[in-house]
């Protein structure tokens, strides 16, 4: 799996240009922009969740305490309903 500093010397960048430039800050010029999104696309890199979960202090996790039992449907519209409601703000 892919790191930031695998990106960061792919691209030839400093680990903060890296992450400026995944946050989409507009500090970062054009090319290095460029650069570094094309180095993480080579590197297939994809965010460490638990990572970004410890800086932020925010899981993006939504627990759901439903009853042994699930035979009323009620319970499984509910949580679908829950599920698609917390999408649009990157919850899982």
């Amino acid at each position: 799996m892919a790191t930031i500093y695998d990106v960061a010397e792919r691209a030839g960048v400093s680990i903060a240009t890296v992450s400026r430039t995944l946050r989409g800050e507009d500090c970062v010029s054009e090319s290095v922009r460029m650069r570094v999104l094309d180095a993480a696309e080579w590197l297939n890199y994809r965010p460490n969740r638990v990572a970004r979960a410890l800086a932020e202090g925010r899981t993006h996790a939504v627990g759901l305490l439903l009853p042994a039992s699930l035979s009323n449907p009620f319970y499984a519209q509910l949580a679908e309903s829950i599920v698609q409601s917390a999408i649009p703000w990157s919850y899982d």
